[in-house]
């Protein structure tokens, strides 16, 4: 039994405790979400390549450009990309890829890539506007003038998980990198 219902009368503590236990039962339960990092050893972000980290990252360059991705930044460690998509006239989706290119080997002929693709999702949102005028002496008229603004709003952001979608991205960066020479 609580301290709250040891304050009344027995008489009326069963009732008191009883209704507080009720009210306690309808709050609403605190969200808890899953666990979302394993740090699990799986190869999904990462793979080695038989070539130096400038080439590794030449050649993931030249992957993400074949797939229309916006190239942001690229340096001999580093590619940051990004490409648009509209599947539907009031969504709109980005997905921001980036790579890291990382020295496995001592001599530096064997690297690291690893990938991660982060994907946004925009909703079209409206919003009405109406116009009113005010005069000094007259007062304020309402005019029946309307507009709508529209914009996009970010409705979600997550990092892409797909095995397939990294074995596909590793797949055309091995080749580019057997293409030849791409320092």
């Amino acid at each position: 039994m609580n301290l709250f219902c040891m304050r009344f009368p027995p008489a009326g503590r069963l009732g008191l405790c009883a209704l507080a236990g009720l009210l306690a039962g309808c709050a609403a339960p605190i969200k808890q979400f899953p666990l979302q990092e394993q740090f699990a050893s799986t190869a999904t972000y990462s793979r080695l390549f038989d070539a130096t980290p400038a080439q590794t990252c030449e050649a993931s360059r030249r992957a993400l450009l074949s797939q229309g991705y916006l190239i942001n930044t690229a340096r001999k460690d580093l590619v940051d990309a990004q490409k648009s998509f509209q599947p539907e006239p009031e969504a709109h989706l980005q997905i921001a890829i980036r790579v890291v290119c990382a020295p496995e080997s001592i001599d530096g002929k064997v690297s690291l890539g690893f990938v991660t693709a982060l994907q946004d999702t925009y909703a079209l949102k409206k919003s009405n506007n109406s116009a009113s005028l005010g005069v000094g002496a007259i007062g304020s008229v309402s005019l029946p003038f309307s507009a709508s603004n529209d914009s996009l709003v970010k409705v979600s952001s997550e990092t892409i998980t797909s095995d397939a979608f990294y074995d596909r991205f590793f797949d055309l960066v091995k080749r580019y990198l057997v293409m030849g020479d791409t320092e």
